[in-house]
Protein backbone atom coordinates (compact mmCIF):
# COMPACT_ATOMS: atom_id res chain seq x y z
CA UNK A 1 0.00 0.00 0.00
CA UNK A 2 1.49 3.49 -1.12
CA UNK A 3 0.99 6.10 1.78
CA UNK A 4 1.02 9.62 0.48
CA UNK A 5 1.76 12.37 3.18
CA UNK A 6 -0.23 15.27 1.80
CA UNK A 7 0.03 18.05 4.22
CA UNK A 8 -3.11 20.63 4.58
CA UNK A 9 -5.52 19.69 1.65
CA UNK A 10 -8.81 21.24 1.48
CA UNK A 11 -11.71 19.51 1.88
CA UNK A 12 -13.12 19.36 -1.49
CA UNK A 13 -10.05 18.77 -3.31
CA UNK A 14 -9.35 15.88 -0.78
CA UNK A 15 -13.03 14.11 -1.75
CA UNK A 16 -11.68 14.79 -5.19
CA UNK A 17 -8.73 12.99 -5.36
CA UNK A 18 -10.54 9.65 -3.86
CA UNK A 19 -13.13 9.54 -6.43
CA UNK A 20 -10.04 9.61 -8.90
CA UNK A 21 -8.46 6.78 -6.94
CA UNK A 22 -11.13 4.77 -6.28
CA UNK A 23 -12.49 4.60 -10.23
CA UNK A 24 -8.56 3.68 -10.46
CA UNK A 25 -8.30 1.13 -7.70
CA UNK A 26 -11.40 -0.40 -8.99
CA UNK A 27 -9.83 -0.91 -12.59
CA UNK A 28 -6.98 -2.08 -11.08
CA UNK A 29 -4.63 0.62 -12.48
CA UNK A 30 -3.22 1.43 -9.40
CA UNK A 31 -2.85 -0.71 -5.84
CA UNK A 32 -4.07 0.39 -2.44
CA UNK A 33 -3.41 3.75 -0.94
CA UNK A 34 -3.65 5.58 1.96
CA UNK A 35 -4.10 9.60 1.79
CA UNK A 36 -2.54 10.86 5.37
CA UNK A 37 -3.89 14.25 5.83
CA UNK A 38 -4.83 17.81 7.44
CA UNK A 39 -7.95 19.36 6.61
CA UNK A 40 -9.05 23.23 6.86
CA UNK A 41 -12.11 23.99 8.84
CA UNK A 42 -14.77 22.35 7.57
CA UNK A 43 -18.07 20.07 8.48
CA UNK A 44 -18.61 17.18 6.85
CA UNK A 45 -22.50 15.17 6.62
CA UNK A 46 -22.69 11.47 5.79
CA UNK A 47 -25.12 9.76 4.13
CA UNK A 48 -27.47 9.66 6.53
CA UNK A 49 -27.03 13.27 8.73
CA UNK A 50 -30.33 14.79 10.21
CA UNK A 51 -28.29 18.04 9.32
CA UNK A 52 -31.26 20.18 10.18
CA UNK A 53 -30.99 18.59 13.92
CA UNK A 54 -27.42 18.00 14.24
CA UNK A 55 -25.90 21.24 12.39
CA UNK A 56 -26.47 24.05 15.05
CA UNK A 57 -24.99 26.70 13.84
CA UNK A 58 -21.82 27.24 11.03
CA UNK A 59 -19.03 29.29 13.05
CA UNK A 60 -17.95 30.59 9.85
CA UNK A 61 -17.11 27.12 8.86
CA UNK A 62 -18.74 25.37 5.63
CA UNK A 63 -20.85 22.02 5.22
CA UNK A 64 -20.35 19.53 2.59
CA UNK A 65 -22.33 16.58 1.69
CA UNK A 66 -20.72 13.55 1.26
CA UNK A 67 -20.70 9.87 0.48
CA UNK A 68 -19.51 8.57 3.71
CA UNK A 69 -21.46 6.26 6.61
CA UNK A 70 -22.22 8.48 9.92
CA UNK A 71 -23.44 11.89 10.61
CA UNK A 72 -22.50 15.15 10.91
CA UNK A 73 -18.81 15.62 12.08
CA UNK A 74 -15.64 17.93 12.13
CA UNK A 75 -12.33 18.16 10.44
CA UNK A 76 -9.61 20.91 10.68
CA UNK A 77 -5.77 21.83 11.95
CA UNK A 78 -4.50 19.93 14.52
CA UNK A 79 -6.50 16.78 13.42
CA UNK A 80 -4.79 13.62 11.42
CA UNK A 81 -7.09 11.89 8.58
CA UNK A 82 -6.47 9.09 6.98
CA UNK A 83 -8.21 7.86 4.08
CA UNK A 84 -7.26 4.38 2.94
CA UNK A 85 -8.32 3.17 -0.98
CA UNK A 86 -8.96 -0.52 -0.82
CA UNK A 87 -10.04 -3.21 -2.79
CA UNK A 88 -11.56 -5.37 -0.34
CA UNK A 89 -11.51 -9.15 -0.58
CA UNK A 90 -14.81 -9.52 -0.35
CA UNK A 91 -18.44 -7.33 0.91
CA UNK A 92 -18.32 -9.10 4.45
CA UNK A 93 -14.55 -7.32 5.04
CA UNK A 94 -16.12 -4.07 5.47
CA UNK A 95 -16.30 -4.49 9.46
CA UNK A 96 -13.09 -5.95 9.65
CA UNK A 97 -11.59 -2.46 7.76
CA UNK A 98 -13.39 -0.56 10.60
CA UNK A 99 -12.39 -2.26 13.16
CA UNK A 100 -8.51 -1.84 12.03
CA UNK A 101 -9.09 2.02 11.85
CA UNK A 102 -10.18 1.95 14.88
CA UNK A 103 -7.51 -0.47 16.43
CA UNK A 104 -4.74 1.83 14.91
CA UNK A 105 -6.33 5.30 16.62
CA UNK A 106 -6.52 3.45 19.45
CA UNK A 107 -2.99 1.85 20.20
CA UNK A 108 -1.72 4.90 18.57
CA UNK A 109 -3.37 7.03 22.01
CA UNK A 110 -2.76 4.24 23.99
CA UNK A 111 1.12 4.73 23.42
CA UNK A 112 1.08 8.00 24.96
CA UNK A 113 -0.69 6.38 28.05
CA UNK A 114 -3.96 7.63 27.13
CA UNK A 115 -6.67 4.86 28.09
CA UNK A 116 -8.43 5.02 24.47
CA UNK A 117 -11.15 2.49 23.40
CA UNK A 118 -11.93 1.46 20.00
CA UNK A 119 -16.04 0.49 19.68
CA UNK A 120 -15.55 -3.55 19.05
CA UNK A 121 -13.47 -3.61 22.64
CA UNK A 122 -16.80 -2.11 24.71
CA UNK A 123 -19.13 -3.62 25.41
CA UNK A 124 -21.95 -0.96 26.37
CA UNK A 125 -22.31 -0.92 22.61
CA UNK A 126 -20.28 2.21 22.17
CA UNK A 127 -20.91 3.80 18.73
CA UNK A 128 -18.12 3.22 16.64
CA UNK A 129 -15.16 5.17 17.06
CA UNK A 130 -12.47 5.46 19.29
CA UNK A 131 -13.52 6.69 23.43
CA UNK A 132 -12.28 8.16 26.09
CA UNK A 133 -14.70 7.26 29.12
CA UNK A 134 -17.58 8.98 26.72
CA UNK A 135 -15.54 11.37 24.63
CA UNK A 136 -14.88 10.62 21.30
CA UNK A 137 -11.23 10.91 20.01
CA UNK A 138 -11.43 9.68 16.58
CA UNK A 139 -14.50 9.60 13.97
CA UNK A 140 -14.33 6.39 11.89
CA UNK A 141 -17.15 7.02 8.73
CA UNK A 142 -16.02 4.93 5.41
CA UNK A 143 -18.34 4.39 2.16
CA UNK A 144 -17.19 1.26 -0.05
CA UNK A 145 -17.77 1.47 -4.20
CA UNK A 146 -18.43 -2.16 -5.25
CA UNK A 147 -15.26 -3.36 -2.66
CA UNK A 148 -13.12 -0.52 -3.08
CA UNK A 149 -12.59 1.92 0.22
CA UNK A 150 -12.62 5.75 0.25
CA UNK A 151 -12.91 8.12 3.66
CA UNK A 152 -11.80 6.65 6.97
CA UNK A 153 -10.35 8.13 10.58
CA UNK A 154 -10.10 11.58 11.87
CA UNK A 155 -8.06 11.52 15.13
CA UNK A 156 -7.85 14.33 17.20
CA UNK A 157 -4.13 15.73 18.26
CA UNK A 158 -4.90 19.36 18.92
CA UNK A 159 -7.97 21.03 17.39
CA UNK A 160 -9.94 23.64 18.49
CA UNK A 161 -12.68 21.49 19.93
CA UNK A 162 -14.70 25.23 20.34
CA UNK A 163 -15.30 24.18 16.81
CA UNK A 164 -17.17 21.15 17.87
CA UNK A 165 -19.90 23.29 19.43
CA UNK A 166 -21.48 24.10 16.11
CA UNK A 167 -22.93 20.40 15.59
CA UNK A 168 -24.09 17.41 17.38
CA UNK A 169 -20.66 16.08 16.78
CA UNK A 170 -21.72 12.51 14.79
CA UNK A 171 -25.52 12.87 16.16
CA UNK A 172 -24.30 11.96 19.70
CA UNK A 173 -25.55 14.44 21.62
CA UNK A 174 -25.08 13.12 25.27
CA UNK A 175 -21.34 12.11 24.38
CA UNK A 176 -18.42 14.27 23.98
CA UNK A 177 -15.10 14.77 21.87
CA UNK A 178 -11.64 15.08 23.06
CA UNK A 179 -8.10 15.07 21.88
CA UNK A 180 -4.87 13.74 22.95
CA UNK A 181 -3.67 17.23 24.08
CA UNK A 182 -6.82 17.89 25.89
CA UNK A 183 -6.01 14.51 27.61
CA UNK A 184 -2.53 15.68 28.44
CA UNK A 185 -0.70 14.30 26.51
CA UNK A 186 2.30 16.81 24.59
CA UNK A 187 2.47 16.38 21.36
CA UNK A 188 1.87 17.64 17.72
CA UNK A 189 0.41 16.50 14.48
CA UNK A 190 3.66 15.43 12.93
CA UNK A 191 4.79 13.03 15.76
CA UNK A 192 1.58 11.54 16.07
CA UNK A 193 1.39 10.90 12.52
CA UNK A 194 4.91 9.05 12.88
CA UNK A 195 2.76 6.65 15.22
CA UNK A 196 -0.37 6.28 13.84
CA UNK A 197 0.98 5.11 10.27
CA UNK A 198 2.91 2.17 10.55
CA UNK A 199 -0.11 0.70 13.26
CA UNK A 200 -2.25 1.91 10.74
CA UNK A 201 -0.38 -0.41 7.89
CA UNK A 202 -0.07 -3.03 10.82
CA UNK A 203 -4.27 -3.06 11.40
CA UNK A 204 -4.07 -3.50 7.75
CA UNK A 205 -1.92 -6.28 7.57
CA UNK A 206 -0.26 -4.80 4.31
CA UNK A 207 3.43 -3.11 4.15
CA UNK A 208 3.69 0.68 3.77
CA UNK A 209 5.73 2.24 0.90
CA UNK A 210 5.79 6.31 1.16
CA UNK A 211 4.80 8.19 -1.53
CA UNK A 212 3.99 11.69 -2.69
CA UNK A 213 0.30 13.30 -4.19
CA UNK A 214 2.39 14.25 -7.25
CA UNK A 215 3.10 10.19 -8.13
CA UNK A 216 -0.56 9.63 -8.34
CA UNK A 217 -1.34 12.83 -10.37
CA UNK A 218 -3.44 14.44 -7.15
CA UNK A 219 -2.88 18.38 -7.73
CA UNK A 220 -4.87 21.14 -6.11
CA UNK A 221 -7.64 23.01 -7.23
CA UNK A 222 -6.94 25.90 -4.72
CA UNK A 223 -4.14 26.60 -1.62
CA UNK A 224 -4.48 25.64 1.42
CA UNK A 225 -5.89 28.17 3.78
CA UNK A 226 -3.56 27.55 6.33
CA UNK A 227 0.24 25.99 6.95
CA UNK A 228 1.13 22.72 6.43
CA UNK A 229 2.04 20.92 10.18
Amino acid sequence: MLAVWCGEVPYEDALRWQRQLVTARAADEIDDVVLVLTHDPVYTAGRRADVAAHVLGRRNIRLVEVERGGDVTYHGPGQIVCYPIRKLPHAKAVRSHVEALERACAETARSYGVQARASHELDDDAPIGVWVARDKLAAIGVAVDGRVTSHGLALNVDPDLSHYLGIVACGLGDRGVTSLVAQGVDTHVDEVRRRLVPRLGEALGVSLQPARPSDLGLTLDREPAHSKP
